[in-house]
């Protein structure tokens, strides 16, 4: 006998089911990270564009890491905000799908960026005099258009599959945004192909990439290691601490997510690992790169017209 499914057409988020005080504060507190956020991000487009001093690889890997942070943050943060100040939100079908495809998307674009910077920090270290033949225009605006297509054509391959899907009711997601877990959870359709698929994916995106800066990182420490003045070591590893950082702000809460799976019985758990990976990762990496870089804050004060204490 035929079942009568309706298509699911909007999902509803629960976001956070705290008192209203406290739901008051979160939003006043995600409000001003997302702020500072923009601000620190839209500050590193802007003065490694517009700055002669600021045009070598290094920054300009770092310009396109800021764009996929603003893509990142603003695909998720607005949209969290309204459903913590409304205490839940609607999303549709079409608007939930497209959200889920931004956010691997951009997510995956920082991954392999921040993969290129380390192989930048690599050669730089371990080859100093084949550095500026290696590390050229060319090689450094291809490396980022391949980072970029990967990253926005390998998950339309995900989308796709999860499009398909039938969502025939309930349709209330307990999460402030469409993350896949949840999604799949909805499906009254058979998820092992897209479960598989998406794990398929996932090996190349994160582990190759973890694998490889950890291996550009152990080769730097040897090299570093072998300089026998102290202020030598510690002028050579600072050139490549920022970029240090935010490697374990980015792939830290994202092991940690991988390590302990979506649960129905740790959704609080679940959702406070995503607000590392979602929120506080963006939020850090500006003030990573403008706390540890000097140059970044010279052509700042300069911009400014302040002197430097």
């Amino acid at each position: 006998m035929a079942v009568n499914q309706t298509r699911v057409t909007e999902f509803f988020l629960l976001g956070f089911q705290i008192r209203e005080p406290f739901q008051l504060l979160l939003f006043l507190l995600f409000l001003l990270t997302y702020a500072i956020t923009l601000t620190g991000d839209f500050l590193i487009v802007i003065l490694v564009t517009k700055s002669h001093q600021l045009q070598n690889p290094m920054f300009y890997f770092l310009k396109h890491l800021s764009i996929s942070e603003l893509l990142f943050t603003s695909n998720i943060t607005p949209n969290m905000l309204h459903v913590i100040l409304r205490r839940g939100g609607s999303m549709s079908f079409v608007g939930c799908m497209l959200q889920f495809y931004l956010y691997i998307a951009s997510g995956s674009l920082e991954s392999f960026l921040l993969t290129i910077m380390s192989y930048d920090r690599y050669l730089a270290i371990c080859n100093p005099l084949r550095y500026a033949d290696m590390m050229n225009l060319q090689l450094c605006r291809t490396l980022v258009l391949v980072s970029w297509f990967l990253s926005f054509s390998l998950v339309v391959i995900t989308v796709t599959l999860l499009c398909q899907l039938n969502f025939c009711g309930p349709n209330i997601i307990d999460h402030f945004f469409c993350d896949f877990a949840p999604l799949v959870d909805l499906s009254c359709s058979d998820t092992s192909v897209i479960r598989i698929e998406v794990v398929i994916l996932s090996v190349p995106v994160v582990a190759s990439t973890f694998s490889f800066i950890l291996w550009s990182y152990i080769c730097i420490s040897i090299t570093i290691l072998k300089i026998r003045s102290t202020t030598g070591r510690r002028k050579v590893f600072s050139t490549c601490s920022s970029h240090l950082a935010s490697v374990c702000s980015y792939y830290g809460p994202l092991i940690v997510i991988y390590m302990v799976p979506y649960r129905r019985d740790s959704l609080n758990v679940n959702k406070f690992l995503s607000i590392l990976y979602t929120v506080f990762t963006p939020f850090f990496n500006p003030l990573i790169y403008s706390l540890r870089n000097e140059e970044l804050q010279r052509v700042l004060w300069r911009l400014l017209n302040l002197p430097r204490t």
